[in-house]
């Protein structure tokens, strides 16, 4: 499970990153360039990839 979350986390935190960098017209080359609701899409993304990072992180409560 920690490993899923990790791939998953990972792989929003990139993608997110690239579709806000491409939204705020710094990344060019798509049909997203300079649209600011990629940028908002990608701020999401990746903050919901680093949620699942510090989810996968995370120790189990009560385990020695």
């Amino acid at each position: 499970m920690k490993t899923t979350l990790s791939i998953a986390g990972a792989l929003l935190v990139v993608v997110g990153t690239v579709w806000f960098l491409q939204g705020i017209n710094i990344l060019p080359g798509s049909f997203m360039t300079g649209q600011m609701r990629w940028a908002v899409r990608g701020g999401i993304a990746a903050a919901v990839g680093i949620v699942l990072l510090l989810l996968a992180r995370r120790k189990k409560q009560g385990a020695v």
